[in-house]
C-alpha cells in the first residue's frame, strides 16, 4: 500500500466556472492550490480594496485619486477572474490532466459546458472592460472642460 496521498480530481469545467462566477475572489485558485495560494488572497484583497475604492469614487463624486487606484486594483482582480476563465478553459485537456491530475486514473472529458463558460467570460469581461474604460475618459474629458471655464 503507498503512503502517497493522492490528490482528488480537478475538474477543468469547475475550475473555468469558479474562475468567472468568482474568479473575483480567487476560489479557482483555492480549489486548484489550497488555502496557501497566496495569488488567491491578492485576488480576494484587490477585490476588497476595490470595493473601498468604489466607495470612496461614490461619495467624493469620483474626484479621490486613492478612490481612482483602488478602484483600478479591485477590477484588475475581476477581470484577471474573466481571463483566467478563458485560460483554463480553453487549455487542451491532455495538458490540465498532466498538469492538475498528474497520478488520476480519472481524465478529464470537457464538453460545450466550457466552451459557454469561455465564451461568457469573453464577452462579459471585454463588456467590462470597455466599460472602464469608457467611463474613466469620460470623467477625464469632464475633469477637462470643468477646468478650463
Amino acid at each position: 500500500m503507498s503512503n502517497a496521498a493522492v490528490q482528488p480530481f480537478k475538474s477543468k469545467t469547475l475550475t473555468a466556472a469558479l474562475a468567472f462566477v468568482l474568479g473575483w475572489a480567487g476560489i479557482h485558485r483555492f480549489y486548484l492550490r489550497g488555502a496557501a495560494d497566496r495569488y488567491g488572497w491578492l485576488h480576494l484583497a484587490g477585490s476588497a480594496l476595490g470595493l473601498v475604492g468604489m466607495w470612496l469614487m461614490w461619495t467624493t463624486a469620483r474626484a479621490s485619486i486613492a478612490g481612482w487606484i483602488l478602484t483600478a486594483i479591485g477590477c484588475v482582480s475581476v477581470l484577471a477572474g474573466f481571463l483566467a476563465a478563458i485560460v483554463y478553459g480553453l487549455r487542451p485537456d491532455e495538458r490540465w490532466d498532466a498538469k492538475f491530475n498528474p497520478g488520476s486514473v480519472r481524465r478529464s472529458q470537457s464538453g460545450w459546458t466550457v466552451v459557454l463558460i469561455v465564451i461568457f467570460a469573453l464577452f462579459i469581461g471585454a463588456g467590462y472592460l470597455m466599460a472602464g474604460l469608457a467611463f474613466t475618459f469620460q470623467t477625464y474629458f469632464e475633469s477637462q472642460v470643468g477646468s478650463e471655464g
